[in-house]
């Protein structure tokens, strides 16, 4: 049973173009559907998490990434009374403007954009679900209603939120984001710390002895040794991480619980009203997930093969935006079209978005491929 602060699709603030009310399917499960049959949500299965796609098979990608994100999200909207089709339509798009090469891709193309307002990822999820997808007839976008995407812009600069309209006000207004908002956010923190962790053991950047320096996975590593003595390999490491992933939620939804019982909200407008976020970690937790992060940056992300990597991807990032500024004509008919109209109608700043708009939109191996082809480069770039 819905709780009476969850989002409600039946009283939703609705949608930029008005449509009538979907058969057979909530106004929350449309929005959902729209963002799995979008062209931005395939793309993520050959976008970077960590490791570039082609390095292995089993290593995580954007799509996979925000799978795990959706079932993490979507058990904890189910144990709170919250909305389920809400909170796996926020999760699954979360990630949809995402560059190629990971936050690295993203970097570099926020580089490139600084004297044309930058590049976030976050409001490129945003654009592309209002603006860039071309699927449907009577609009542009997937027309999704407002607490999908207010959801996906988790946060932004208050420069930003001025030019964003109604997803933007809350920035200004100093407002919450709903409950379900709220919990996917957290929820994309558990996936990806705990997954890299994966990711980084299965890679050999990382081993067991440093990974028991961390207190969070410590704790549950001695238990599953104590439980299972001969457990080896991955086994050991999934149990471990498994084990990792439900405390985290079960911590999260108890104190969530405690801090919902204590403000008593009586409607979604309640918990945007309120002064702080109702759905969080206990303050030991919030630490233990601190001293993990910054573990994985130091040890995984800042590590010399991954570095590598991230320097190789702002050079394919910085070559690509450079030579399409230098020659529209070197893009395609479509964008070339996109990009010149945009030139004529807001000068150097609309040209430089709609490249980035190119650029961001590109898997790993297209863009991989894009600077082989331009610059002649031979083989694998990476």
């Amino acid at each position: 049973m819905r709780a009476p602060y969850a989002a409600n699709p039946e009283k939703s603030k609705g949608r930029k173009f008005p449509e009538a009310s979907p058969t057979y399917r909530s106004e929350f499960q449309r929005d959902r559907d729209r963002i799995i049959h979008s062209t931005g949500f395939r793309r993520l299965e050959y976008k970077t998490q960590v490791f570039v796609n082609h390095e292995g098979d089993l290593y995580r990608t954007r799509l996979t990434h925000s799978l795990e994100v959706a079932q993490i999200a979507r058990s904890i909207a189910r144990t709170l009374n919250l909305d389920e089709d809400l909170t796996e339509a926020i999760s699954l798009a979360h990630d949809i403007g995402h560059t190629p090469f990971g936050h690295a891709g993203q970097d570099a193309l926020n580089a490139c954009m600084k004297d044309y307002g930058g590049f976030e990822h976050n409001i490129q999820s945003l654009r592309i679900i209002d603006v860039l997808e071309k699927n449907y007839a009577d609009f542009n976008g997937l027309n999704l209603c407002f607490e999908t995407r207010e959801g996906v812009l988790k946060h932004c600069s208050l420069k930003n939120a001025a030019n964003l309209g109604d997803v933007g006000e809350r920035f200004i207004n100093k407002k919450q984001s709903s409950l379900e908002a709220q919990l996917t956010n957290i929820a994309d923190q558990i996936a990806y710390n705990n997954h890299d962790i994966d990711d980084g053991l299965r890679s050999g950047l990382l081993n067991i002895e440093q990974m028991r320096e961390v207190q969070l996975f410590s704790t549950q590593y001695d238990k599953v040794m104590w439980k299972h003595p001969d457990l080896k390999g991955n086994r050991r490491i999934h149990e471990t991480i498994r084990r990792m992933i439900g405390e985290q939620v079960v911590d999260l939804v108890e104190t969530s619980r405690e801090n919902i019982a204590k403000v008593n909200p009586q409607s979604i407008e309640d918990v945007r009203n309120h002064s702080e976020q109702l759905i969080s970690f206990s303050d030991e937790m919030r630490t233990h997930n601190q001293e993990l992060k910054k573990f994985l940056r130091e040890n995984l992300y800042f590590h010399h093969k991954v570095y590598r990597m991230t320097r190789k991807a702002h050079q394919v990032i910085e070559s690509l935006f450079e030579v399409f500024m230098n020659d529209l004509r070197l893009l395609p008919p479509g964008h070339l079209k996109i990009a010149r109209e945009a030139l004529l109608a807001e000068g150097m700043a609309g040209q430089a978005r709609v490249i980035a708009d190119y650029v961001a939109g590109m898997t790993d191996r297209y863009a991989t491929r894009e600077y082989s082809r331009l610059f002649g480069i031979e083989g694998n770039v990476f």
